[in-house]
């Protein structure tokens, strides 16, 4: 099992390759407060002296440092990482047993370990300036060593409390979103770092690691500087954890002094000196604590803490891998043959297009509709709901149909309800169809526009790899549709104009209304002369002239005058008034609202013109304005016919055009785009002329290509090693 976190070193190594952090590796993260001692436990771990030190804060960085344990008889690196090109000439490395190698040299090898401390130092200045301020670009630093034991840690800034110096004000707030970044891994291990010279009820390592580790399963604290402790006191009571207990436990270390680390004192000696001094100040815990048995445990741990993560890691890498080849598919090959790849693009395109407005399409939208869908959704819900709103005798007053029906009588009063009138007010009412059906041949068209922006996103990503070729495309596209919108709209226009040429009354619609309208009105009128007085014999009411009988339409003509004569006086004194109460008559209208009976005034009244007096001139052209006053059963049962036959026909018209629009919309524009949309494409775009600048990528396509390609053989990689894992039984 020691063999798993070189395999998590190679993996790691696999990932550092393309600069991704798409995997949370198991690794141990080094926390604690500025000048607790993390970078010394680190050196003590390495053996060597190859961080930087000093007051105040040092680690600017994250420095992500592995410890690679090599046997003693290979002193020099393998032919595959140290054999260098230089000058022509093969050379096989340097002499020596220990070296480090850092991610942003490449290939280049440091025997000297001062050379490490001088190149971290110069690789922090370089992102971090040297205004003591932070960054969260890591530091990637392997070490090979046989006095090693094999390791992945994290070394990070230590918590402050106050800006330093230059350190911007909230130094605090990013050193602690920065460590919050390493230990919300679940995958890692925490190593929380305090001092013993402080009360560890106040350690700030302890309590960030709680709030992500409650608990304490991936939690271990090690206490630094026993030997600092106020005379009289120990840390008996931490170390055996009866102040704060930690599950994976509590490890005492002894640091080199800054006065050592002046003097120049090898790790070696600080390491024998700190066991004599825990075997004299502790020498019951003196075998479970010291940098040896940090080293061991954190080992041990790291171990079982990657074999627990191993079948997730597996798994998370096979994800992404499908991930990444999806998205490698997506941005397509590199172009060998330009003309095939253009004529390819539009013909998907425009099958696409098509497959959108049948319902067909691969990608279904499921959040709203699109496509067929919505002109469906266009034709019978909202061109539909908004025709049958449209009130048949909206807009028309009564005084509009009886001054309607007076203007097509002319100069002579009228025996019938005259037929033009009819015609006028209907033809006004169809009329008024219009503006919905071309508003549905515009709500159609925006969404016939709609689709080609839906293509684009779900249907055809291999256009967006060719910026120039999808504008290409939707102009095309929005220039048929812009040709094909005047002549849908002077279809539908004709379509209202044919109604408005011809009010057929014999329709069989029609014939049937009239026919039941009709039954109706001579109901009515059978119901008046049941209540006319008896002095007018009922049956001459439907008598005329001479004794003939009269039709069925005839009586209503002639009903006024039967009404004045069941009123009382002589037919023969009074056929000049009654001749002159006809509806056609201004003077009947005038006399009938100034002596008629009080039932019968008032709704329509038309003032008088004033008598002419000697020495005034007469006006001949001034016509009564009409006022309010109350309709004759003549007048009322004239507009009542005249409404009831527009309403009508309206009705019958409005379903023809409800349902010949919808036709008229999917014939000339939507069959008409279908069906010419790839022709167009093909006759505008596909020229040779045009090739190469339609199929020019964007110009970071082909980096993302470039460095998705990169991650996915990262991945094939990743997953190759833990295969072999699993083929020599290390899992």
């Amino acid at each position: 099992m020691e063999a798993l976190i070189p395999v998590i070193n190679k993996l790691q190594d696999v990932f550092n390759t393309v600069g991704a952090d798409v995997i949370h590796l198991p690794q141990i993260v080094v926390v604690g407060t500025q000048s607790s001692g993390k970078s010394s436990v680190l050196e003590s771990l390495v053996g060597r002296d190859i961080l930087p030190r000093g007051t105040g804060i040092v680690t600017r960085r994250p420095l992500i440092l592995q410890l690679v344990h090599i046997d003693s008889e290979d002193c020099k690196k393998t032919s595959e990482e140290n054999e260098i090109k230089k000058n022509g000439r093969l050379y096989r490395g340097i002499d020596g047993e220990e070296w480090g190698k850092f991610l942003h040299t490449k290939n280049k090898t440091y025997t000297d370990f001062e050379d490490i401390r001088q190149e971290v130092v110069a690789e922090t200045e370089r992102i971090s300036g040297n205004n003591k301020g932070i960054s969260e670009e890591p530091i990637h630093l392997k070490i090979f060593s046989p006095h090693v034991v094999n390791l992945t840690l994290v070394d990070l800034p230590g918590i402050t409390k106050l800006p330093v110096g230059d350190q911007p004000k909230d130094i605090e707030l990013q050193i602690k979103e920065l460590i919050f970044k390493y230990i919300s891994n679940p995958n890692s291990i925490i190593l929380a770092v305090t001092a013993a010279n402080t009360d560890m009820a106040t350690s700030e390592a302890l309590k960030v690691a709680r709030e992500v580790d409650p608990d304490g399963r991936r939690t271990l604290a090690v206490v630094t500087k026993l030997d600092l402790m106020d005379a009289g006191t120990d840390a008996m009571d931490v170390l055996m954890g009866r102040v704060i207990p930690v599950k994976l436990g509590i490890i005492g270390v002894v640091n080199r002094s800054q006065l050592d680390i002046n003097q120049k004192k090898l790790v070696a000696d600080a390491t024998r000196d700190e066991y004599a001094f825990l075997q004299k100040r502790y020498p019951s815990l003196a075998n479970r604590n010291g940098t040896k048995y940090l080293a061991r445990t954190l080992n041990r741990l790291l171990m079982h803490h990657i074999r627990d993560c191993l079948p997730e890691l597996k798994t998370r890498i096979n994800v992404l891998a499908a991930q990444y080849q999806s998205l490698l598919n997506s941005y397509g090959e590199p172009v060998d043959d330009k003309s095939s790849t253009l004529l390819q693009l539009i013909t998907k395109f425009a099958a696409e297009y098509c497959h959108t407005i049948e319902g067909t399409a691969k990608y279904i939208e499921t959040t709203e509709l699109c496509g067929g869908a919505r002109i469906c959704y266009i034709f019978h819900e909202t061109f539909g709901r908004t025709l049958e709103s449209v009130d048949p005798l909206g807009g028309l007053t009564t005084i509009d149909v009886l001054t309607a029906i007076r203007n097509a009588t002319g100069p002579r009063p009228a025996l019938f309800v005259p037929e033009v009138s009819f015609e006028l007010l209907v033809k006004r009412q169809v009329k008024r169809l219009e503006e919905p059906s071309l508003r549905c041949v515009e709500l159609v068209h925006e969404e016939m526009q709609r689709i080609i922006q839906h293509c684009s996103n779900y249907s055809t990503q291999e256009l967006l790899r060719f910026p120039k070729l999808h504008d290409a495309i939707v102009e095309v596209v929005t220039s048929l549709l812009r040709k094909r919108l005047p002549v849908t709209n002077e279809m539908v226009h004709n379509l209202v104009a044919i109604e408005l040429a011809y009010i057929n009354t014999k329709h069989p619609d029609f014939a049937d209304a009239c026919g039941i309208m009709n039954n109706n009105i001579e109901e009515q009128r059978r119901n008046r002369m049941r209540d006319l007085p008896s002095a007018v014999p009922r049956d001459k009411s439907l008598k005329g002239p001479g004794g003939q009988s009269l039709s069925p339409t005839e009586p209503l003509a002639l009903e006024g005058e039967a009404t004045k004569a069941a009123a009382g006086g002589s037919q023969s004194g009074n056929a000049g008034e009654q001749t002159d109460s006809g509806t056609g008559n201004w003077r009947g209208m005038l006399k009938k609202g100034e002596d008629g009976p009080a039932g019968d005034r008032a709704m329509l009244q038309y003032p008088v013109p004033a008598s002419p007096q000697r020495g005034h001139a007469v006006n001949l052209l001034d016509v009564p304005v009409p006022v309010s006053r109350r309709l004759s059963a003549r007048e009322q049962r004239d507009c009542e016919v005249i409404e009831r036959l527009i309403k009508s026909y309206f009705l019958i018209v409005r379903k023809n055009i409800q349902d010949s629009v919808p036709k008229a919309v999917m014939h000339f524009l939507v069959n008409h785009v279908k069906d010419c949309l790839q022709s167009e494409l093909v006759g505008q775009l596909y020229k040779a002329g045009l090739l190469d600048d339609l199929l020019t990528e964007s110009e970071d396509m082909a980096q993302r290509r470039n460095e998705a390609a990169d991650m996915l053989k990262a991945l094939q990689k990743a997953s190759q090693v833990i295969a072999e894992i699993r083929e020599t039984h290390l899992w």
